[in-house]
């Protein structure tokens, strides 16, 4: 059997690359490099800014020249790195190289030597990590969690009055309405979006093993640790004075739990639509051409449902192993995390396409009402818990001398249905207030849903 020509492994990189390509501009191989070589250039303009071992700031058109490095970083830049890094084993090293070769041509050959000054690897990379996960989150991972979040509320608003009957341990309990079952998924996301959009994003930039040791040797009059602050911050990233030689990663750790903390919710949100579709309370709006079964012609599968939660399962495990992988690195440096990190897009990419079925996958539904109310009329024993909170209501002021209402609801209704007649009979019988009967007599499992329809406009 002949080999394949080259293809890609992971299903991101193609059955789903229309997908989640927009994270491969940050999260890449290439995307690392870019950010890379702007922390490497940005800290040469920062160097000569301050006029610092004999340089002199650079013109603006030099500076714009320079920045072009990243700015243009293409196809060309790419290649010389790849070949780069085949003779020197050393992908942070390579970009130093390419920096250099890039201001030779740019007749800056003066200020080659500030290229990587006093810099470890991890200075350069702890600042690049922090960039590129920061922008892929705020520029394609967020919008599109803002995205279903948004869909889940319009469905929250458009169903907030559709009761339905609950199910507690997947048995028939109080209803409530469909919009507000979906605005707590709503509810629920946008307290972990806020959490996720006010972590930090640290990077260090203090040597070898966090000191300065290097810097002072060479410059004892600059307070490197006030300049660093400086210079990371200007990147519009934070940083961590306090480090041994790697930034420890801890952002990282808080980011990708909370990261895996929505996906948990969006997991739940998956298979519980996924069951109300099977419940028939939802139906599936048919795709023109799409196929459910090979075999069967009728079947519409909640294939958008279910390859969110298989993804949201993958991107989940991901990222668990990155945040205990991370939070760790032996003595001053090891270099685990090396490798971890570079499964960063994978996890986000996973996430993001679960994102995106869920997205879609919320405008192929539609809300069957009236399986809804055949679902509450079937099921009037859910009444028992009203009529019993009445009677207690009415002990308690004195106008029914009824001495155990739990457990004569309990008599009637447990393991038992009982419909509209029934229970009303059994309501007029009560020893309680005439309005408290009449309270009773008009209510039905369909006007049984509390404050659900208010609730929703709690979303705001």
């Amino acid at each position: 059997m002949t080999s394949l020509p080259p293809q890609p492994l992971s299903p991101l990189d193609g059955r789903y690359a229309a997908t989640v390509g927009s994270l491969a501009d940050y999260l890449s191989e290439a995307g690392l490099n870019r950010a890379r070589v702007e922390v490497e250039v940005e800290w040469i303009i920062a160097l000569t800014d301050r006029s610092l071992f004999g340089s002199a700031p650079l013109s603006d058109e030099q500076k714009t020249q320079l920045r072009g490095l990243y700015r243009e970083f293409g196809q060309a830049e790419i290649d010389w790195l790849g070949a780069k890094e085949a003779v020197t084993r050393h992908d942070v090293k390579a970009v130093e190289y390419l920096v250099r070769d890039r201001l030779s041509a740019l007749g800056l050959d003066a200020i080659a030597e500030l290229t990587h000054f006093a810099c470890t690897s991890e200075d350069i990379n702890s600042a690049s990590y922090a960039l590129t996960v920061k922008r892929a989150v705020e520029n394609v991972w967020l919008p599109k969690l803002h995205a279903v979040t948004a869909a889940l509320g319009e469905l929250a608003r458009q169903h907030r009055d559709a009761p339905m009957l609950s199910r507690t341990h997947g048995q028939p309990a109080t209803p409530s309405t469909m919009g507000k079952e979906i605005a707590v998924f709503a509810w629920r996301l946008a307290r972990v979006t806020k959490q996720i959009e006010g972590g930090e994003y640290l990077a260090k930039f203090s040597g070898a093993t966090g000191t300065w040791s290097a810097h002072l040797a060479a410059e004892p009059d600059v307070d490197w640790p006030e300049l660093s602050r400086t210079f990371i911050e200007g990147l519009g990233i934070d940083f961590n004075v306090l480090t041994t030689q790697i930034e420890s990663h801890d952002w990282q750790v808080e980011l990708y739990d909370r990261v895996r903390h929505a996906g948990g919710i969006l997991h739940n949100l998956a298979t519980d639509v996924w069951t109300y579709i099977s419940l028939g309370f939802f139906a599936q709006i048919p795709v023109a051409g799409a196929t459910g079964s090979s075999t069967m012609p009728h079947k519409i599968n909640p294939i958008r449902f279910e390859n969110a939660e298989a993804n949201l399962e993958i991107s989940g495990g991901l990222f668990a192993t990155l945040a205990s992988t991370l939070v760790t690195s032996r003595m001053q440096r090891d270099l685990t995390d090396s490798t971890t990190q570079r499964n960063i897009g994978v996890a986000f990419g996973h996430s993001l396409l679960a994102l995106d079925n869920l997205q879609r996958g919320l405008t192929e539904i539609s809300l069957s009402r009236d399986v809804l109310l055949a679902d509450l009329d079937a099921n009037w024993e859910v009444l028992a818990e009203a009529i019993q909170t009445v009677v207690r209501a009415e002990i308690a002021a004195g106008r029914s001398r009824i001495t155990d209402p739990y457990a004569l609801l309990k008599d009637l209704t447990r393991g038992r249905r009982v419909g509209a007649p029934e229970l009303a009979e059994f309501v007029r019988g009560l020893d309680i207030g005439d309005a408290a009967k009449e309270r009773l007599l008009a209510l039905t499992p369909a006007t049984y849903a509390g404050l659900a329809d208010d609730l929703v406009s709690r979303l705001g």
